[in-house]
């Protein structure tokens, strides 16, 4: 394919990680994503490069991902779900069988369940109870769904490379233990050549490969957190002395990455592309030639915003597809965030094909746009998580890179480049004199900071590592310190943080919380010491209550409008709505207010301002639906019929309710506004909404009577919202807990 467009080089760098599930190193891993994403996302996402002639990949690897490859592959561990997996079915307890009902659906229905017949039937069985029942599945059954459960994770490409594979596929239900051990066994093989074959395209320059600080902590964070802007200092230490633990996170990570791979990693990634002055000051300190972060970052930096249109075109793109020289003189490229953001979010929901054809022609209209550039070169950046998305498309994401990467291979004017590469070649780069500290997400360090049980996080790591560093000078002898020290860069991993609090919810938050603690335990225990009371508390218990409660009964105006002269709504309680982990535009309101008389509980939404200057955003329907129920009365309760976005189940999702009201706002109106009412044996029906007052402009206003919510005085009425779209569940408010309201 011929182009007068001036040559364009990409950049695509895979992020490959994953944090520790162990509580000891010989122990098994509380959860299987490692395994998992090992036999689905690791290994062919670089082999699959064999299937054109010129495509180059740069791969990140964090070295305690190598270490879990090295203990599945070579050691033989198991995590809790592989174990059972191997594991006689007539050997297993009731609370393996609860276990695996509650555990081994966690796929994605629409790309891993439903397109398998006998387990989309256990699906649809299992979701038909109301509760955990065992017996309700057969011994045959648990076999089966152990089997398919392990069987979906594959990549569609393995059925090919193992004959015993593709028979276990074909077979669809019966299978035996000897099936179950088969699967994992080849699972393993996956996994045994996971390091080799990145050995050995490396060697090969199909592929580059760089690191990340040991076991993935933010390191701004840890230099310096007085530098860190936060408005929330509640339990935040005022100085965690976590400097030379940054540093030896990132030298064993750079001796790893050589013993395993055979090289030594010219570029690092930063945890979550998080920059700041002295990360990089300490990257060029210690050999590095170059490094990345994202797009925000660089506008920041440069005092430069990369205005896109209603498509997400950028209109200057010339800034974004240059490499910089940092004035220490490392260098830097910054990541196209949208393009991440379609591959991670957008495009699953579209013909693959169609989808790989549309990044195709958004790299050819900002070609285009290079014409009038001064120089020959540039590099666009496509850098992004490796292994997260894939299973909400068709194929694992086969048919969708095979296009990209072809339609690309066939391009004479563009090439796909090793970094390292590109930056030697490159004679210039653009001077960088300053760098914005931030991250990836919202060009902050919100996620892993700056929140009540964040900061708590950070307060307990504080205070376990002022004890360990007083017992090591005390005590510098002794040979469990290095087993002690491992446990502490542990808990230094960002994962803890980024799910303690708000927004992100695993649903799996319970598990890494316990996780945090006990390795912070396990710091004491290889110290011979006894650890404190306080890590036997959850984090998540520490801290429970939404931002407000109501403080007294209000009389609240209701009028749709956001008057600053309106005291009538300041005793409400009021929850403040995260920005979604990518943009602002995920959320359609920014608070919930509420509150209540002796007859009414009364609603208030504030809109995102943001959505009102992007009219194709704001004009789209967006859903509210409040749930509640009478504490007082545990019977005819109803499940929530909406449908899960992902394969997390938060603890409320579980919760059943008395009453479902659906709210819609669409083309700056609201649309409708109706109640439904459980029914016995978990069914909903339309009831009567007259009784309910809304109007909705500048924000919405609501009124509910307490007797259609059928809240008697003296009873307790228990609340939550749920945001979402077409159907599909978006956010819970709150998602660890109900609110409640008492009724005078």
């Amino acid at each position: 394919m011929m182009s007068q467009n001036k040559k364009l080089s990409i950049a695509f760098y895979w992020h490959m990680h994953q944090p520790v599930y162990q509580l000891s190193p010989e122990g098994d891993y509380l959860m299987p994503w490692v395994r998992l994403h090992a036999v689905k996302d690791y290994l062919d996402m670089i082999t699959m490069v064999d299937n054109f002639k010129s495509i180059k990949l740069n791969i990140n690897l964090v070295p305690v991902l190598l270490d879990a490859f090295i203990d599945y592959g070579e050691k033989g561990l198991h995590d809790l779900h592989s174990r059972l997996t191997v594991t006689p079915v007539e050997n297993l307890s009731d609370d393996d069988k609860e276990f695996i009902l509650n555990n081994f659906f966690d796929a994605n229905y629409q790309t891993m369940i439903l397109p398998y017949k006998e387990y989309d039937r256990l699906y649809q069985k299992r979701q038909t109870l109301s509760e955990t029942d065992t017996d309700a599945f057969t011994d045959e059954e648990y076999s089966d769904l152990m089997a398919l459960f392990n069987l979906v994770w594959f990549d569609p490409v393995y059925k090919n490379e193992y004959i015993e594979l593709r028979k276990l596929f074909k077979k669809k239900k019966g299978y035996t233990l000897e099936d179950r051990e088969k699967i994992i066994e080849i699972q393993r093989d996956i996994i045994r050549k996971i390091i080799p074959t990145y050995r050995k395209y490396v060697e090969e320059k199909k592929i580059e490969v760089t690191t990340s600080p040991y076991y993935h902590p933010i390191v701004p964070i840890m230099l310096d957190i007085n530098s860190i802007k936060v408005g929330n200092k509640e339990n935040l230490p005022t100085d965690l002395k976590m400097a030379d633990d940054a540093k030896t996170q990132i030298t064993s990570a750079i001796q790893r990455i050589e013993n395993l791979i055979g090289v030594k990693p010219k570029g690092i990634w930063p945890s979550e592309h998080c920059v700041n002055e002295k990360e990089l000051d300490l990257f060029k300190e210690l050999g590095f030639e170059w490094t990345i972060s994202d797009e925000g970052i660089l506008a920041n930096s440069i005092n430069f915003e990369f205005v896109r249109n209603f498509k997400g075109y950028v209109e200057e793109p010339y800034h974004l597809v240059k490499s910089y020289e940092y004035k220490n003189g490392l260098k830097m490229i910054f990541r196209d965030s949208i393009i991440s953001n379609l591959i991670g979010f957008e495009y699953p929901n579209f013909d693959a094909e169609l989808a790989a054809t549309d990044l195709y022609d958004r790299i050819k209209v900002l070609q285009s746009k290079l014409l009038s550039s001064p120089d020959d070169n540039h590099i666009l950046t496509i850098a992004m998580d490796g292994e997260n998305c894939w299973e909400n498309y068709q194929q694992d994401g086969i048919t969708f890179l095979k296009k990209l990467y072809g339609l690309i291979d066939e391009d004479d004017s563009l090439e796909t480049v090793l970094i390292s590469d590109y930056i030697e070649h490159e004679k210039y780069h653009k001077p960088l004199p300053k760098i914005a500290a931030g991250s990836w997400i919202n060009r902050n360090f919100k996620l892993w900071i700056d929140e009540p049980i964040k900061n708590l996080a950070w307060k307990y790591l504080k205070n376990v590592r002022d004890d360990f560093s007083k017992y090591v000078q005390e005590n510098p002898h002794n040979p469990n310190i290095e087993f002690a020290k491992r446990e502490l860069f542990i808990c230094e991993g960002s994962d803890w943080f980024w799910w303690y609090g708000e927004p992100n919810d695993s649903g799996r938050d319970n598990i890494f919380d316990y996780l945090f603690r006990e390795h912070l335990k396990n710091i004491y225990i290889y110290l011979g010491q006894e650890p404190p009371e306080y890590l036997d508390i959850p984090l998540l218990s520490a801290i429970t209550k939404p931002s407000r409660y109501p403080k007294c009964e209000i009389q609240p105006e209701l009028n749709g409008q956001d008057n600053k002269d309106d005291t009538s709504w300041l005793n409400a309680g009021c929850i403040e709505i995260p920005d979604g982990p990518v943009l602002k535009e995920s959320k359609f309101f920014n608070r919930i207010c509420f509150g209540y008389d002796k007859d009414n509980l009364y609603l208030r939404f504030y809109i995102n301002n943001y959505l009102r200057d992007n009219p194709e955003v704001y004009n789209r329907p967006h859903q509210m639906y409040l749930y509640t129920r009478n504490a007082n009365k545990k019977h005819s309760l109803s499940a929530i019929r909406l449908i899960n976005k992902t394969e997390n189940i938060l603890p409320v999702v579980k919760e059943k309710f008395h009453n479902e009201i659906q709210m819609t706002v669409s083309d700056g109106e609201l649309k409708f506004i109706r109640i439904i009412k459980s029914m016995p044996h978990s069914l909903w029906g339309i009831q009567n909404s007259k009784d309910i007052f809304a109007v909705y402009d500048k924000v919405l206003d609501v009124k509910i009577p307490f007797k259609i919510l059928d809240i008697g005085h003296g009873e307790t009425l228990e609340l939550m919202f749920v945001t979402a779209k077409f159907g599909i569940s978006d956010v819970f408010i709150p998602n660890e807990m109900l609110l409640s309201v008492k009724r005078d």
